[in-house]
């Protein structure tokens, strides 16, 4: 008699990541021999700058290849605490951080740690995929607002905002520059998300891994820096996107101490520690790349301008971003099957704006060269999908 496995009601609750399902798609179409135009996956097309590169040399042949501390090497938290207190991040010290592999994991270590069965999480729609996928593996629930309506805008949607939450939500997710909308949310807006933080004694997340990728002279602000949220506001960043380090898997949160005590057990229980050469790595990104950045941010800048007048070419507006590099297509309602005949008629791979919380939107990345965008727009145009 064969074993059948019974699978945990966790794992059953999410479904997998349509960023990685589409890729996977345009993967076997590669394999088959055709030139697919790639824009689904959100990760950098720059190689890791050479002096990061060269510090994970270099920490290799110092012999730091072992288990670090569970929470981060000491210059790494030094590292990033600088960079916090940069950032107006002041309440923040070493013990105030834990290093992760990767961004995910400080999320998924976060949902874990201050979600049980049946709180209420509030996400932002369109809101990164995995923020409800982690909810519900926490045993969450889930309310969402929508600003689609406003062109992803966080400012005009603060009155539902505020009929959605209550004293019975434990957490919001903010994200900002955002993925996939690329949206900066204005300081009146996380001042108005603050007031309802405050008043009904809720935490927030925010994900500022696009921080250092915005356009126009916006300026991102660090919610916890707000009048209230000192002690309510877990920040979380990571090196994947400003640093183009998306497979060296090193991110990192800042909390209050007593949510980092108890984040502790499930880190040491689970990954024990990021991977130590590429702890010393990072401290090089933060204290030594700084050209490189802007040499990347400029580069999208310029392909997201591009894209944008190629689209208004074929008589689609769409939203322009402010940060990050994604722009949210609008489509036909069945945003699912547009993305499906994108990939399999004109070869180019989007993601339905669906899994985000925004039908009748596909995201593209324009984390690809200009040839790239241009051809991706010329197939879309010529298969009619404009």
């Amino acid at each position: 008699m064969s074993y059948e496995p019974t699978f945990a009601d966790r794992v059953q609750r999410v479904e997998p990541s349509a960023t990685i399902a589409i890729s996977n798609l345009a993967a076997e179409l590669e394999a088959e021999g055709k030139d697919v135009v790639d824009l689904s996956v959100g990760e950098p097309d720059f190689d890791t700058p050479e002096p990061i590169k060269q510090a994970a040399k270099d920490a290799m042949d110092a012999g730091h290849v072992g288990y670090t501390s569970s929470n981060g090497i000491p210059e790494l938290k030094e590292a990033i605490v600088e960079k916090l207190h940069d950032d107006g991040l002041t309440q923040y010290g070493t013990e105030n951080v834990i290093v992760t592999p990767g961004g995910k994991q400080a999320l998924y270590e976060v949902f874990q740690t201050i979600i049980d069965d049946g709180d209420e999480v509030v996400l932002l729609d369109p809101a990164w995929v995995s923020y409800e996928a982690m909810a519900k593996l926490a045993g969450g629930s889930l309310a969402r607002v929508d600003t689609a309506a406003h062109d992803f805008d966080l400012e005009p949607a603060l009155a539902e905002l505020a009929e959605t939450v209550s004293d019975d939500t434990e957490l919001l997710v903010v994200n900002s520059p955002g993925n996939p909308h690329g949206s900066v949310y204005s300081r009146d807006a996380l001042e108005g998300v603050r007031d309802l933080a405050v008043e009904h004694d809720f935490a927030v997340i925010s994900d500022e891994i696009y921080k250092e990728i915005t356009y126009d002279d916006a300026e991102p602000i660090s919610l916890g820096t707000l009048e209230g949220m000192e002690d309510r506001t877990i920040t979380l960043n990571g090196f994947s996107k400003a640093y183009a380090m998306t497979g060296w898997r090193l991110g990192y949160f800042a909390a209050p101490e007593s949510i980092v005590e108890q984040a502790g057990k499930l880190h040491s229980h689970s990954v024990t520690c990021a991977v130590n050469f590429v702890q010393h790595a990072g401290v090089t990104a933060l204290e030594a790349v700084d050209e490189e950045i802007v040499e990347m941010r400029d580069a999208f800048e310029e392909r997201r301008d591009m894209l944008v007048d190629l689209f208004a070419e074929h008589g689609k507006d769409v939203p322009v971003p402010e940060g990050a590099f994604y722009i949210m297509l609008p489509v036909r309602e069945d945003d699912q099957a547009w993305a499906e005949e994108a990939v399999e008629q004109a070869q180019v791979a989007t993601v339905p704006g669906s899994p985000f919380g925004t039908p009748g939107y596909v995201r593209l990345s324009y984390a690809a060269s200009k040839e790239r965008l241009r051809e991706g727009v010329e197939r879309l145009a010529e298969a009619d999908l404009l």
